[in-house]
């Protein structure tokens, strides 16, 4: 399958990198720590989401900031080791031009670039947490990433592996591109499901970029 278009926008963890090791041990002792249960956490979406929403939804909100950090810090302090590319990300993110792609995260920005620099990679144009009020699954990151690569966003192609990102690029009118990395395929509703990004190659072009999806 072809899909051309001008920009593509990539989740981080999940798509990019994985860092489920990292986040489990983290926020495992962040629930133990706040006095959260498993059962508090079955009723919360957690996947691709930020953590001030989700802090939001467990803790009363004189607690929120102040969870929000110490989330942050023991993530941060968790990178070294925690985190690896997934396949295909570095041969795909290597075709692409720079002022071409960007990666929106729900992760702070002081996270992102921590788990981005620890696998080597430096976006030019990153959105994170901290740059919008209103996080996936509202259109709002992709939207302001399109504006910031200057492209209109129904030539976007979105990259992601959860579904409240996945209905982020939908509302924003982007192309989707499902990665079945941790989800099920059959969980994830998009233009394309793949298993990963070893099963996406982009050729760059004067328009943009020309992107080949297999299985």
């Amino acid at each position: 399958m072809k899909i051309r278009a001008e920009a593509l926008l990539f989740d981080n963890d999940g798509t990019l990198v994985s860092s489920l090791e990292s986040v489990y041990r983290c926020w495992t002792r962040w629930a133990q720590e706040y006095g959260i249960t498993a059962e508090d956490f079955a009723r919360v979406e957690l996947h691709g989401r930020t953590a001030a929403e989700i802090a939001a939804d467990l803790l009363p909100a004189d607690r929120v900031a102040e969870a929000v950090a110490r989330i942050e810090r023991l993530e941060v302090e968790d990178v070294a080791g925690g985190v690896h590319l997934l396949p295909g990300t570095r041969a795909l993110l290597d075709s692409v031009p720079a002022d071409r792609w960007a990666v929106v995260t729900s992760a702070t920005r002081r996270l992102a670039e921590a788990r981005l620099g620890e696998v080597g990679i430096h976006p030019k144009t990153l959105i994170a947490a901290d740059d919008i009020t209103r996080g996936k699954p509202d259109p709002e990151p992709f939207l302001l990433a399109a504006r910031m690569l200057g492209v209109d966003p129904s030539r976007c192609v979105v990259f992601e592996d959860a579904p409240a990102g996945l209905r982020a690029g939908r509302a924003a009118g982007m192309t989707t591109v499902a990665l079945a990395t941790t989800h099920r395929a059959d969980e994830l509703r998009a233009d394309v499901v793949v298993g990963d990004l070893s099963a996406v190659s982009a050729l760059a072009t004067d328009g943009g970029v020309e992107l080949t999806v297999g299985d």
